[in-house]
């Protein structure tokens, strides 16, 4: 009789102690990738069939990302993402799952709980604190040529006065009018500098992103040029605005934006390249990618397959008329590359079976969006020799997103051919990409950096344009 009580307690422990186990809600834990953290959150629901969840990534703009599998057994916890290779697996141990966070061969700790997730704070001492010193007003202008609606932040040195005003055109991606990426906002810091010394600063939420309308993933670098010019119209007509001197400072992409524009515009007076490009898109792409991964120590056989492979892939987007051959083309020598580069990679056949169906959509995704079919064909070289306004062209001399010698110096030339004789260029030999002082230029060293903006690069741009002729 005993015994028999004994089994029915241990049988009802065990049951109680399985359904105090209730998954369904929301999971918060952080990402630490090389110092970037990144918030995850899986929402899990439950019905008769079993279990269902989606995956939020809040610092990356993603929402309702559909789970493909989930399982929880004997306190085991089984996510899966196939179409972009993540797969997390945790077990649950008091109020937790404790486990690993797996994609594209990587292997990151994922804690996961039902408390939101808090990252660590970090310093951006250049980061200003409101009050500012300054009149800041939210504005809303309209692109007429995309039918949509974008918003920003002007800022004027006084509510009341007449200056000279810089649009800020962030570089590729998704950006916000910060242009924030790693906890840093340059376009925040730039702006509140160049506002505190008497220059007029607008700076925008990408079409798509924030309170901006529009679609994003279907726009081209040629689409962004007609958001900047949708933003010279609306301050030709801001009675604070001095007509003659509305300049466009654009970094990476946009430092290739701010010619196309300047080329056909009258209106725009004056340009500051940062970390402009000089080079068509496929050249760019490729140097990039040779520097990069150099960097960051990938075998020289390594990185000449990857070039190989993606110059490939270029040649074949740049002069395809068919979408379809060019589909099947592409995912050939995407499944070619991926075996030839990974063969070593730590994973179970289904395991890398799943992370190559994810690899293949992932990069069809990219290389047939209209993005980068544009930027693959569009060499600056015409714009540039057509921009007839002073240039001011800045590079980071540890810049291995867009390598600087190269760059600077078609860039120059270019100008010149077109009979521009007001140009300047420089080379800041200790900053990278975001034009901070960094020891490597590597990417993963932008969030360890708590400068966000070198100073003496913000002191050039200021005392140029502030020479610039009335």
């Amino acid at each position: 009789m005993k015994k028999s009580l004994l089994i029915i307690t241990i049988a009802l422990l065990t049951v109680l102690s399985t359904y105090s186990q209730n998954i369904e809600g929301k999971w918060n834990g952080i990402l630490d990738i090389n110092e970037v953290q990144l918030r995850v959150i899986f929402n899990i629901s439950k019905n008769d069939k079993g279990y269902t969840a989606t995956m939020d990534s809040p610092d990356q703009g993603a929402k309702g990302i559909p789970v493909s599998h989930i399982s929880f057994n004997n306190s085991k916890l089984i996510i899966k993402i196939s179409n972009v290779g993540i797969n997390y697996q945790g077990e649950f141990n008091s109020e937790k799952f404790k486990g690993v966070f797996k994609q594209n061969g990587y292997e990151i700790p994922l804690t996961l709980s039902k408390k939101t997730a808090k990252k660590k704070s970090v310093k951006r001492p250049q980061n200003p604190i409101e009050p500012y010193p300054y009149y800041t007003e939210e504005v809303t202008f309209t692109n007429p040529t995309a039918n949509i609606s974008l918003c920003g932040t002007l800022s004027l040195p006084k509510k009341e006065g007449v200056f000279p005003v810089a649009i800020l055109i962030s570089g590729s991606g998704p950006q916000n009018r910060d242009e924030e990426i790693m906890r840093h906002k340059p376009f925040l810091v730039i702006a509140d500098y160049l506002t505190r010394n008497g220059i007029a600063v607008l700076r925008y939420d990408d079409r798509g992103v924030g309170k901006s309308e529009g679609v994003f993933p279907k726009a081209t670098s040629a689409d962004f040029a007609t958001d900047v010019e949708s933003a010279v119209a609306y301050l030709k007509a801001r009675k604070e605005i001095n007509k003659n001197k509305i300049g466009l400072i654009g970094h990476s992409e946009g430092g290739m934006i701010a010619p196309m524009v300047a080329s056909k515009s009258k209106d725009v007076s004056f340009i500051v390249l940062l970390a402009g490009t000089g080079m068509s898109g496929k050249d760019i792409l490729l140097l990039q990618q040779q520097v990069i991964f150099k960097a960051g120590g990938m075998p020289q056989s390594k990185i000449s397959k990857i070039t190989q492979s993606n110059s490939e892939a270029y040649e074949l987007i740049i002069n395809s008329k068919n979408d379809n051959e060019l589909k099947t083309n592409l995912s050939t020598i995407i499944e070619k590359s991926f075996k030839q580069t990974n063969r070593y990679i730590k994973a179970n056949e289904e395991d890398k079976k799943e992370l190559l169906r994810a690899h293949k959509k992932n990069s069809l995704a990219q290389f047939l969006s209209p993005w980068m079919k544009y930027f693959l064909k569009y060499n600056p070289i015409d714009d540039l020799e057509n921009v007839k306004c002073p240039v001011l062209a800045l590079n980071g001399g540890k810049d291995l997103q867009v390598p600087p010698i190269e760059n600077i110096e078609a860039i120059k030339q270019a100008l010149l051919k077109g009979g521009n004789k007001q140009v300047i260029t420089k080379i800041y030999p200790e900053l990278n990409h975001l034009f901070q002082e960094c020891q490597t230029g590597l990417i993963k060293e932008y969030a360890k950096i708590e400068q966000t903006f070198s100073p003496v690069v913000l002191k050039d741009i200021k005392e140029w344009i502030i020479n610039q002729p009335k």
